[in-house]
């Protein structure tokens, strides 16, 4: 192999890892929920150069904070099945690296944000990192089992960026988007937590299913399925949506409900994890229909 071959193997494998530290599909969906917030905004503010500045500037954060979470749990990632590839873990990329990415990422993200969007959507961006990175990932996550519940601020925050980049203010409307997805967090993550229970166990992480036995965690999932239910109606009922979006909303709230209300009978780390991953697309496709009924006749 020559020399100039090799080299394009490093950097291709360089820019690999480098992404992988981005959680590219985390971010996506990140991103998807704070587009929303942008074209759910009252029209006459929406800019399309804005919702393009707006887009890559918290995709960068977003994905900045991705890439500090890496640096700070490497040493639990490699302990864990499920996380023990990722590039640190597994001691293809240095911290050093994987820090300088991080810090330019935040810093290309918030420059974009300041000077092409406006401050108070790069204020709250970088205070969403921070909480994510830092509260959440170092502190919350190792200090409580309610970290999920504590720490969904900072995940929950997109759509309110996305309405703060096109309005330059939050208002009641923007929150009810924040309220949907802080109310999401607990069953989405708690029901990955019982499938994973064991790998949390070995990395000490005190999650709900590990502190609190599987049965509790179960009750929790329920009781915020339908607080969530009940949260994601609260479009309709306050006219920000339509009845597309609430038929749409009873569909997928319902089969959410299904399978938790399945879980309380028959919990098995095969059923935590179809749950998880409905959540997901739960999410996603809530979002969508949001955007859908108000612009699709």
């Amino acid at each position: 192999m020559t020399v100039t071959n090799t080299l394009r193997i490093n950097k291709s494998c360089l820019i690999k890892d480098l992404l992988e530290l981005c959680k590219i599909r985390v971010v996506s969906l990140i991103v998807l929920t704070a587009v929303v917030g942008m074209f759910l905004a009252p029209q006459a503010t929406i800019k399309l150069s804005t919702v393009v500045f707006a887009t890559i500037g918290i995709f960068l954060n977003a994905a900045s904070a991705a890439a500090f979470n890496h640096v700070a749990e490497y040493r639990i990632d490699a302990l864990m099945d499920r996380t023990s590839q990722r590039p640190l873990a597994r001691g293809e990329l240095t911290r050093n690296i994987a820090l300088l990415f991080a810090f330019c990422l935040c810093f290309l993200g918030s420059f974009l944000l300041v000077f092409a969007v406006n401050i108070l959507t790069a204020v709250l961006t970088f205070f969403s990192l921070v909480g994510y990175a830092v509260i959440y990932t170092i502190f919350l996550k190792h200090a409580t089992p309610q970290n999920i519940v504590i720490g969904g601020a900072a995940g929950a925050a997109p759509p309110v960026l996305g309405w703060t980049a096109m309005t330059g203010y939050i208002d009641s409307d923007s929150l009810i988007l924040f309220l949907i997805i802080f109310a999401w967090t607990p069953p989405h993550f708690w029901t990955l937590a019982i499938a994973r229970r064991s790998e949390y166990k070995k990395a000490n992480i005190p999650m709900l299913p590990i502190t609190h036995g599987v049965p509790y965690t179960l009750c929790q999932i329920l009781l915020y399925t339908i607080l969530l239910f009940a949260v994601s109606l609260l479009p309709f009922a306050v006219y920000m949506s339509g009845w597309k979006y609430l038929l749409g909303a009873l569909v997928l709230n319902s089969y959410f409900l299904y399978l938790v209300i399945k879980l309380q009978s028959a919990c098995s780390d095969e059923l935590a994890m179809t749950t998880f991953k409905y959540s997901i697309f739960y999410l996603a496709a809530l979002f969508i229909l949001l955007l859908a009924d108000r612009y699709l006749v």
